[in-house]
């Protein structure tokens, strides 16, 4: 207990000040149980999805209309009761908590009818939640070092490269006012992408602001990226475009794993040879 307490203060002292936006690669880590996630004011029971997670403060997102929006603002600066469980290890129950807050304040969100956004405070926010969000904040620094360790190694898309990293053979790429259009991956590091597309596409000049969508078993990733160079060969062909790409916590995981398993497979090599020519040498001596 006092361990986890310590735990829960040294993370409150790191990143309380910090709040997680919660897309769905962050819902899925964090194991999100988004079916009993609800706020609970009065009598009435609000089903809705984090939409910023904080050490203090959480921001939810709830299907409400003007009308019921307008009737819950009687409730802002009262207490409300939050339900909200995580199963970041799927192999385990998820970790069910009941939170008592604060209703800060609640409003449409912009752009978006019938979806309203509830702001609530924590009135204590409880160690294990803490611990589980403060470890979910130290494995994104693990892999912000990641995305500069790898960015310089280039993979070749080859056939067994493919098959190691568990891409699905689609990729598209889109831009400000033109269709998505499918691509060809011709190498790929956690900070760079080439690609190449057919004999009749236009040439992106180089700063050019477009996004990727790769496909792969593990996550399919929506990337945003920058052209840095094109290519087409002066007696026309196929185009290969280079662009930098953004940090992408999915897309380093997937590179990790792939440098992972072949540091693993070279060590697995050198055992193997180390062996052999432990057993020569000791024939050689009887």
């Amino acid at each position: 207990m006092a361990n986890m307490q310590a735990a829960a203060a040294q993370y409150l002292s790191k990143y309380g000040h910090q709040s997680i936006a919660c897309n769905y690669y962050v819902l899925t880590k964090l194991g999100i149980d988004r079916i009993h996630c609800y706020l609970k004011i009065d009598e009435y029971i609000i089903l809705c999805v984090p939409f910023q997670l904080g050490f203090k403060r959480a921001l939810f997102l709830a299907s409400l209309s003007r009308q019921e929006l307008n009737f819950f603002r009687r409730y802002i600066n009262s207490s409300v009761g939050l339900s909200i469980g995580f199963a970041p290890n799927r192999k385990q129950a998820p970790i069910q908590f009941f939170i008592r807050c604060n209703l800060v304040n609640l409003g449409q969100m912009k752009g978006r009818e019938n979806v309203g956004i509830l702001v609530v405070d924590y009135k204590s926010t409880p160690h294990d939640m803490v611990i589980l969000l403060g470890d979910f904040l130290e494995n994104q620094l693990r892999l912000r070092a990641g995305y500069d360790e790898y960015g310089n190694s280039i993979i070749k898309m080859t056939a067994n490269t493919t098959k190691m990293l568990g891409y699905n053979m689609y990729a598209t790429i889109t831009e400000p006012n033109n269709r998505e259009k499918r691509i060809q991956l011709f190498s790929l590091s956690t900070k760079t992408i080439e690609h190449l597309e057919a004999v009749t596409s236009r040439e992106r000049p180089p700063g050019t602001q477009v996004h990727y969508h790769l496909f792969f078993k593990k996550y399919r990733i929506f990337i945003p990226g920058t052209v840095k160079s094109v290519v087409r060969p002066p007696q026309g062909g196929i185009i290969k475009t280079s662009a930098n790409l953004v940090f992408s916590p999915e897309l380093v995981e997937i590179i990790g794993d792939y440098w992972y398993t072949i540091r693993r497979e070279l060590n697995e090599t050198d055992v193997s040879a180390n062996e052999h020519e432990f057993s020569r040498i000791s024939r050689n001596l009887r």
